[in-house]
């Protein structure tokens, strides 16, 4: 995919999320409330807009953290860019399933157990920590990689990829290809990063239709913001310590309801945009040296 073919439909799917926004925000709930009847019917759409475009931000912004993980693994096994958008494409169906049985057992949890919600801000302030002071280190991805060990102890896994094959039969069996052990790896690491990415939405709002289709929203566009990143990754450089200082921001938000403080939807937009936007224009500005 071209670089510019991949800004716009980065573009399409961010106008598709404000116009959803912009749904919410106008949806007719008196009007829908009289045509069926329903007396106790509410819907607060400036609330639930907000909410929604709160946790897209904050999932956009931590998604880039996530990305540059797949161009790693995508670079490390010499993936080549055809087989890495089929391999996308299983991945975000395998991100929507997966994020929807989070959310509800997330959002289940927070409900009957509400103290949870400070254990999700202690361990975001530790991830936003952890992830600003680490040295950054390239992970070791190779054929030993434990999911390809994981991966051959359930069925043969062959050494080579053929076409886009998840499967190849070779002599009568079944082989499974390198290329589905990268397609769980995008997956597992899918998962690690949602153990991040949804806690600090739930800094914004608890509503799982909010937190759902605002994970959707900006899943959708991963595919296309992924090979924007693979062309203009080292303009990006920065973009890490805002997504750290974000996680931060957002386990705060959570910790400090503990001492009913609570900081208004609007600000905590305001300051994770701003955060969000800082860093990019920092990295853009300072390409070539350390901060």
């Amino acid at each position: 995919m071209s670089i510019k073919r991949a800004l716009l439909w980065v573009a399409f799917w961010t106008g598709m999320a404000l116009l959803f926004c912009m749904g919410i925000y106008f949806w007719p709930a008196k009007e829908i409330a009289t045509l069926f009847h329903i007396g106790t019917y509410s819907w607060n759409g400036k609330e639930y807009a907000l909410q929604f475009l709160g946790g897209y931000i904050i999932e956009q912004s931590l998604s880039v953290d996530n990305l540059f993980l797949f161009l790693l693994i995508f670079s490390s096994f010499k993936i080549p860019a055809s087989f890495q958008r089929r391999i996308l494409n299983y991945g975000i169906i395998g991100a929507v399933i997966l994020r929807l049985i989070f959310i509800v057992v997330g959002v289940a949890a927070v409900r009957r157990f509400h103290w949870i919600l400070y254990i999700f801000g202690v361990l975001l302030i530790y991830s936003g920590i952890k992830m600003f002071v680490k040295e950054e280190k390239t992970p070791d991805f190779n054929a030993d990689h434990f999911i390809f060990r994981l991966l051959g102890k359930v069925i043969p896994v062959s050494a080579t990829l053929t076409d886009e094959k998840f499967f190849v039969r070779k002599n009568r069996l079944l082989y499974a290809t390198p290329l589905l052990a990268i397609l769980i790896l995008i997956e597992c690491s899918d998962i690690l990063f949602a153990i991040d990415s949804i806690p600090a939405i739930f800094s914004i709002t608890t509503n799982a239709f909010i937190v759902y289709t605002s994970n959707i929203f900006a899943i959708l566009g991963l595919r296309s913001l992924y090979f924007v990143l693979e062309r203009l990754h080292n303009a990006f450089r920065y973009v890490k310590y805002g997504v750290a200082l974000i996680l931060v921001f957002t386990g705060v938000k959570l910790a400090v309801l503990y001492f009913k403080i609570e900081i208004s939807l609007g600000l905590s937009i305001a300051i994770i945009f701003a955060t969000l936007v800082l860093s990019i224009l920092v990295s853009v500005l300072l390409p070539q040296r350390e901060l």
